[in-house]
């Protein structure tokens, strides 16, 4: 019977990402658009790859040119008329520092008579970026990885960064003398524009203040440099960029739960806008699959309890692992020995932390696996380990890079 709900949640998963994936949406939104000939196409995210070639077979010979700014890995060849560079993620890189200068160089000299379609998506934060004056990458790359590693959500992360950046925030728009059109593939809960990819081209809702507070509440150390630029505020109006977003977690969900539905399952999404810790959101899952069998809970098998979202992770260890790997882990402590629950959490980008895998499917078994391993459970999720843990029972998801990236989902199926 696991074997069953195993296969299940594979062919879930492999559906639910085909339906967010970004052609379809990026053509949908582009659909009614009239372009000037030489039109300048910059997309940026580890989406952009797909989203660009979307683009430029609606847009045709009056695309100028293109580029596309993108995860390492996660081109997928040439396109027709773009150029690509791979830089670093979730750490910025000199790569990311070349990809915000050529950005720059594609803008500078074009004037209100000209457009710009500018393609977003998650990522973008570290894949493209220029310090503001005082600030170095090392600063930028030594806070974020602070952040990460404190269970700062995005949003914290992202206020800070806004506030080092010469490109975040709004201040591409306020480089750009053009008419600009986003198209934004949301993997921000609630699609808070200016915090996908930092908001480039968004009038900034934080503040510097705000920034400042989250340095302190998380106790970061850095320099007073860098104290002084995250005080100079970000753009609060910015009048040349319309926007439209195309996709985001809520229709991740709607497929994951439409699929079950197929496969015999009555879905049930709890919530689309999960940011809680990962730990926790596991164990939810252990207790809730618990209520079902005794019967407790309104919810009765055959079922999917669905959340989507991004949760945060505490790093206390040494181990590898990344927020959906650590949900499973956490998941399958508390599904140990229950029979027909699989519990699966993935990155709908394919990448979950500093890994290879998307996330993690554990059940009732994952456990006993492990410990005929040699590996405690427990003594792994302590550690943050959870990659190897979920190795060592054969319970990693790995997809490679999907090519598109709209948040995380996490499943509780039952037979």
């Amino acid at each position: 019977m696991v074997n069953q709900i195993r296969e299940d949640a594979a062919n879930i998963i492999e559906h639910s990402i085909k339906v967010v994936l970004p052609e379809a949406s990026v053509q949908s939104a582009l659909e009614f658009k009239q372009f000037k000939s030489g039109i300048v196409v910059i997309a940026i995210g580890k989406a952009a790859w797909r989203m660009a070639k979307a683009a430029s077979e609606k847009i045709g010979s009056d695309l100028g040119r293109g580029l596309i700014i993108t995860k390492s890995g996660h081109s997928m060849g040439e396109i027709d008329g773009f150029e690509i560079i791979e830089s670093g993620h979730p750490i910025p890189d000199e790569n990311s520092m070349l990809a915000a200068e050529k950005a720059i160089s594609y803008i500078k000299d074009l004037t209100e008579h000209d457009e710009v379609l500018i393609l977003l998506s998650g990522g973008g934060s570290a894949l493209f970026e220029k310090p503001l004056d005082g600030v170095r990458l090392i600063d930028i790359m030594d806070i974020t990885e602070q952040l990460l590693g404190s269970g700062a959500n995005i949003i914290e992360i992202n206020t800070v960064r806004k506030h080092l950046s010469a490109v975040k925030g709004g201040r591409f728009a306020k480089m750009c003398k053009a008419n600009i059109f986003a198209v934004i593939l949301s993997d921000v809960v609630g699609d808070r524009l200016d915090f996908i990819a930092s908001g480039p081209v968004c009038a900034d809702q934080s503040t510097s203040d705000a920034a400042l507070k989250i340095l302190k509440r998380y106790g970061i150390i850095t320099s007073d440099a860098v104290i002084r630029a995250i005080k100079k505020e970000t753009p609060k109006i910015v009048h040349n960029c319309t926007i439209a977003i195309t996709g985001n977690v809520k229709m991740l969900c709607e497929a994951v739960a439409k699929q079950a539905k197929i496969l015999g399952y009555e879905p049930k999404i709890i919530s689309t806008k999960c940011e809680l810790v990962a730990v926790g959101v596991g164990r939810f899952f252990g207790f809730k699959a618990a209520d079902i069998l005794s019967g407790k809970d309104e919810i009765k098998p055959p079922c999917a309890v669905i959340i989507g979202g991004e949760t945060v992770v505490n790093v206390k260890g040494s181990g590898m692992g990344g927020r959906n790997q650590e949900v499973a882990l956490s998941a399958a402590i508390d599904l140990e020995g229950k029979k027909n629950c699989v519990v699966f959490s993935l990155g709908s980008d394919g990448t979950d932390g500093p890994t290879d895998a998307a996330g993690g499917m554990v059940d009732g078994f994952s456990v006993k696996r492990m410990a005929e391993a040699g590996v405690n459970a427990k003594e792994y999720l302590k550690n943050n380990d959870s990659y190897h843990a979920l190795k060592s029972s054969g319970d990693l998801i790995i997809t490679g890079a999907t090519g598109t990236n709209v948040n995380d989902v996490m499943v509780l199926l039952m037979l």
